[in-house]
């Protein structure tokens, strides 16, 4: 990670405060102060709009087409890709002051203030501002997107004049195909850049607002916004609104005294698809709107606000030790929800609806990093996102038979479905996105006991799944399965035989699925599967192939990875990171240098495989050629250092993980927040800290605290039942919240919880080695001493 360049947000337990504006790091808070429900995201851009890093208003799977072009075309290459586009931006507010624009980098800017409110759900805004000719104003802002009406979101606007009478004009816009900036092109992981790609198809304005429907120039998909908006003020304001092709303006002019106020509420709704007419979507978002004023503002924060206070019932994280990390991993639970709520079967995003980093894409980190969070806190919400999964299995099937495979072969990236990676090695070849697909249902079964989920949705995604594994896999000369030439989650390392963590998966998936096929026969036969093929299934996953060496006493990341060369840690300047900017991949393909925890992850997601001395050796070797260059990584190595007795490293990585956006740590948040690292920050805290771990048979915590913090209190849900679990140095206490009694298990030993509190001592953590990072590599100390 690159080094902390400083801090603009206050440390504070419910809030992200921005004391002061500074456009150095405007891209930053943008991301950080987006708000949004999984349907609608808006970035955190300032009223006015301008100076902005990236203007940014987007709906969830809404997209362009983008050719993707290739040096040499092979078969199986997708054709086009898939970029997530600026829709309409309904968050314009323009000020002129007596003919002046309200426009920061001009007069003098007095004072400047945003919070990002985690109970309330909203970001506040107050400025002091005098214009070039001496006129104050003072303008408070709070804006909003529904958690409770999907397609809404509101903005409550004030100004005040301070020191003299002025006359105001105040401009709400919607504002379609906006002016972006321009994207540099020499990293992979920035967005591509799409112009105009919004085509007007109705423009409509009335007394006091505008619609406009606008459709993509390729993938044909349909949207609308409309605004609405209530003004209060002295006597004598006049409202008038107008709208063409790309832009709707509702404009309010008022003679304001000192002391007197100009409120707005603009309300906005939103609605797209690719199927309904234009005037099925026109009349969509006007009752949403209608519904919205119906609720009017301060019901929309009422509704925001209880919505929120359930929410945290269950999910809060407390951490008494370290100020900063308890505000972090709070922000990381709010963006996670905020990615998922209302996403309503469509994707989570590996930047959520925050930025355009990575153009929109999800990835295997939806699976296997956010949903452990929100099956445990907001289990709808996972299961509409597997339920998106099972949307796209058409899509799947189509593009296993188009490689030669059983079963279904889900995209590396996408937005829709398609697949739109155009570097194969990193893409097609890295299957193990089926398994982790899989081991999101298996872990939403087991956190929900949901009979119903298991047999209509999580039944048919893994036996699509386990049908690929048994085609894609073999039996070789004796009689070992395996999977050859294959990317695992270590980018750096592509095209491998056997790699462990792939194996393991899918020896799970396989596993997983033969036994729901057996419990729902009638529905398994309705996907053609029989006995024969669940003992294919078993045979497969029991005969798995594991490499292991016996010289080192460690799994190599796949088979012959111990043998390669090891990377040249000591002579690569820190410059040189992330290497995948600065070195061919050829070179990285062959050496030992991981980018990511891999094996690692392994064992956080199947403890089950590895004795404890093979999980302490294999964690000290692979922390020695792990450089972190993705942000998935430090939450997972924060799991399994603290499952092996390191608890200081384990409090260094946590506090990476967690303040990855907060402290642009990558250097890149600008581009969207890290969704998967803050969704890894709670499992951090939970797996590693509380050591728990759920399967078929249960549900476990095997608790041990960092000396630096004193106490960690969390919530859970599971299978009905509300949990909170709060860990000291010297005992946990397990409390049912809510739900009928249960067992659980504590440090492998089983136990009964009911209506009464149960205290149980932790025992001491037995002494370990240190171990060492590469070169340079090595996590910010957080820990004293």
């Amino acid at each position: 990670m690159s080094p902390d360049p400083g801090r603009g947000f206050t440390v504070e337990p419910w809030v992200v405060r921005e004391p002061k504006l500074d456009l150095a790091t405007i891209g930053q808070s943008e991301s950080v102060f987006a708000l949004s429900n999984g349907h609608i995201g808006l970035r955190g851009n300032l009223d006015e709009g301008e100076p902005h890093a990236t203007p940014g208003t987007y709906l969830n799977s809404f997209y362009e087409r983008r050719p993707l072009p290739y040096a040499e075309g092979g078969y199986g290459y997708p054709e086009s890709g898939q970029t997530i586009i600026n829709v309409t931006n309904g968050k314009l507010i323009r000020l002129l002051v007596e003919d002046e624009p309200f426009d920061l980098r001009y007069g003098e800017l007095r004072s400047h203030e945003r919070v990002l409110d985690l109970q309330a759900g909203t970001l506040t805004r107050e400025v002091e501002w005098a214009s070039p000719a001496g006129r104050v104003v003072k303008v408070r802002s709070t804006r909003m997107v529904s958690l409770t009406q999907r397609a809404i979101a509101a903005i409550s606007y004030e100004v005040e004049v301070l020191d003299a009478p002025a006359l105001l004009v105040v401009q709400s816009e919607l504002v379609a195909n906006e002016q972006l900036p321009a994207r540099g092109d020499d990293d992979p992981r920035v967005e591509a850049a799409l112009t105009d790609p919004l085509v007007s198809e109705l423009h409509r304005s009335d007394d006091a607002g505008a619609t406009l429907i606008h459709q993509t120039r390729k993938s044909g998909l349909r949207v609308a916004a409309a605004m609405d908006h209530e003004v209060h003020g002295p006597e004598g304001f006049k409202v008038t609104s107008e709208a063409t092709d790309d832009i709707g303006r509702t404009t309010i002019i008022s003679r304001l005294k000192p002391g007197e106020k100009l409120t707005i509420t603009k309300y906005l709704a939103y609605g797209w698809s690719s199927r309904r007419s234009q005037p099925a979507l026109h009349d969509q978002v006007r009752a949403a709107l209608a519904a919205a004023r119906y609720t009017g503002w301060d019901g929309l924060l009422t509704e925001q606000r209880e919505y929120l206070d359930d929410f945290w019932a269950a999910a809060d994280v407390e951490i008494d030790g370290d100020a900063e990390l308890q505000q972090a991993v709070r922000v990381a639970v709010f963006h996670v929800l905020q990615a998922g709520a209302r996403a309503e079967r469509r994707a989570i995003g590996a930047k959520g609806l925050t930025g355009e980093g990575y153009d929109g894409h999800t990835f295997w980190d939806t699976e296997t990093f956010c949903l452990p969070v929100l099956s445990f806190l907001a289990p709808e919400a996972a299961a509409d996102a597997l339920r998106w999964r099972q949307s796209i299995l058409p899509l799947a099937y189509e593009r296993a038979e188009q490689l030669g495979l059983s079963g279904a072969a889900f995209p590396w990236r996408t937005i829709r479905g398609q697949e739109c990676s155009g570097y194969w090695p990193a893409g097609t070849a890295a299957f193990h996105i089926n398994a982790d697909i899989a081991d999101a249902v298996r872990r939403h079964i087991a956190a929900t006991g949901d009979a119903d989920f298991e047999k209509e949705v999580g039944l048919e995604l893994l036996v699509a799944t386990a049908r690929l594994w048994r085609s894609l896999g073999h039996h070789d000369a004796t009689g070992q399965f395996r999977i050859d030439g294959v990317t695992g989650p270590d980018e750096y390392t592509a095209i491998v035989d056997n790699n462990v963590y792939t194996n393991l998966m899918a020896q799970l998936n396989l596993r997983v699925a033969a036994d729901t096929a057996a419990r729902h026969s009638r529905k398994a036969a309705k996907l053609g599967v029989n006995a024969e093929e669940m003992a294919s299934w078993r045979d497969a996953a029991k005969s798995m192939r594991i490499p292991f060496d016996e010289v080192l006493g460690v799994h190599p990341q796949s088979e012959g990875f111990t043998d390669h060369q090891v990377w040249d840690f000591e002579g690569t300047p820190p410059e040189k990171y992330p290497l995948l900017l600065h070195v061919p991949y050829f070179d990285l393909y062959r050496k030992q240098v991981s980018k990511q925890a891999d094996l690692v992850l392994a064992m956080q997601l199947r403890p089950d495989a590895f004795t404890p001395e093979q999980m302490r050796r294999n964690f000290a070797y692979y922390e020695g050629i792990t450089v972190r260059d993705s942000s998935l990584s430090a939450c997972t190595q924060a799991v399994v250092a603290a499952w092996t007795g390191h608890l200081d490293l384990a409090y260094d990585y946590l506090a990476e993980s967690a303040l990855v956006d907060l402290n642009n740590l990558a250097g890149n948040t600008d581009h969207g927040v890290h969704i998967a690292s803050m969704a890894g920050t709670w499992t951090a805290v939970v797996a590693g800290f509380g050591g728990m771990q759920c399967d078929a048979t249960g549900l476990g915590f095997a608790p041990r605290l960092p000396p630096a913090l004193s106490r960690i209190s969390f919530g859970l849900l599971w299978q009905g039942r509300q949990l909170r679990v709060e860990i000291t140095a010297e005992e946990a206490e397990y409390r049912l919240v809510s739900g009928p009694p249960m067992r659980l298990r504590h440090h492998g030993e089983p136990a009964a919880l009911s209506e009464k509190p149960l205290r149980l001592p932790i025992p001491a953590p037995e002494p370990v080695e240190p171990v060492e990072q590469p070169f340079g590599r090595t996590p910010k100390a957080r820990h004293p001493g």
